[in-house]
């Protein structure tokens, strides 16, 4: 790979690091064709881009962003593999799903949104993040629950302001 060829790759790489908010570095290392072939299925699917990079270009792109990547330079030994995704949850839980099966992909650090996570043993704290549509519903949620406990003690009190006051008192 020639000098140019090589900075291509590293303006690419740097490219992909700013537009994506939500980066898994994993190991698929061991990994025989069917599987390699399943987990690259499970991630179009699950709409995860997987890409398989090489460490010292993937460091000058970590070093030339502007995000601070933290610990992740130190940790890009043996291969390393990069999955994208909008939704910060969703590699973790496609990485615990292929791990029922087997000991791959093991994770080796994650970029979400300004945080850093790495090792192994964070895979159980990203597959339990919740996504924005999550975290939306539970608000809502929260926020009907004293609604719906107006809208039940104005009917079983017949509309009067004392059993209103009641109802709500025994709640």
């Amino acid at each position: 790979m020639t000098r140019e060829e090589k900075s291509l790759v590293i303006d690419n790489l740097t490219a992909q690091l700013a537009e994506n908010n939500v980066i898994y570095v994993t190991d698929l290392t061991g990994l025989n064709a069917q599987e390699t072939t399943a987990i690259r299925r499970a991630c179009f699917k699950a709409n995860i881009k997987l890409a398989v990079v090489k460490n010292t270009l993937l460091a000058k792109a970590m070093e030339a962003s502007d995000k601070d990547f933290g610990e992740l330079p130190n940790i890009l030994k043996g291969n390393s593999s990069l999955m994208y995704a909008e939704v910060g949850n969703a590699p973790a839980k496609l990485i615990k799903e292929f791990r029922k099966k087997s000991n791959k992909p093991i994770l080796k650090g994650a970029y979400i949104d300004s945080a850093v996570f790495v090792g192994d043993n964070q895979l159980d704290a990203l597959a339990a993040i919740k996504s924005k549509n999550e975290i939306i519903g539970d608000i809502i949620g929260l926020l009907q629950s004293p609604a719906k406990n107006v809208i039940s003690a104005l009917k079983s009190s017949g509309g009067k302001l004392a059993g209103v006051l009641k109802t709500l008192s025994e709640k």
